[in-house]
């Protein structure tokens, strides 16, 4: 599985103006929306707030990977922004969020959205590609450091 499969330029945003872990979600599910990638924008947050109320997806070390699995969704993709200033998204270590990675999936895609968690995981683990993201001024900038 690689990323550009499911982040295109247009689901890209480095100047979320959210400042709380609600309006975060809305803000991303809105360019997915507007991407034309959802049949329904306010299932689909439903879908999202439903899981963030099970346990927070703030994963810590400055990102939050929000997800949900809905039949709202037309096909599986990425949406990625990026907060200057940082978000409260209840993250493990206290941590303010600065990477959001929203990843939507439709309803019958099996385990698909376990398989783009556990890759972007893997990768959001290592400092340098944290740093690149941070860094990131572009798509092309994002893909190339995931594929470091």
């Amino acid at each position: 599985m690689d990323i550009k499969d499911l982040l295109s330029p247009t689901r890209v945003e480095f100047n979320l103006k959210s400042r709380n872990k609600e309006d975060v979600v809305r803000e991303l599910v809105d360019i997915l929306y507007r991407d034309g990638k959802l049949y329904n924008k306010q299932k689909f947050i439903d879908a999202v707030f439903k899981r963030e109320n099970e346990f927070s997806t703030g994963i810590g070390m400055g990102i939050a990977i929000p997800h949900g699995k809905d039949e709202s969704v037309k096909e599986p993709a990425i949406t990625f922004g990026m907060s200057k200033e940082g978000i409260d998204y209840k993250a493990y270590d206290g941590t303010l969020a600065y990477l959001f990675f929203l990843i939507s999936v439709p309803l019958n895609s099996d385990d698909m959205h376990l398989k783009v968690l556990s890759m972007l995981s893997r990768k959001l683990m290592h400092d340098e590609v944290r740093e690149a993201l941070m860094k990131a001024k572009s798509y092309e900038e994002v893909i190339n450091a995931f594929e470091k």
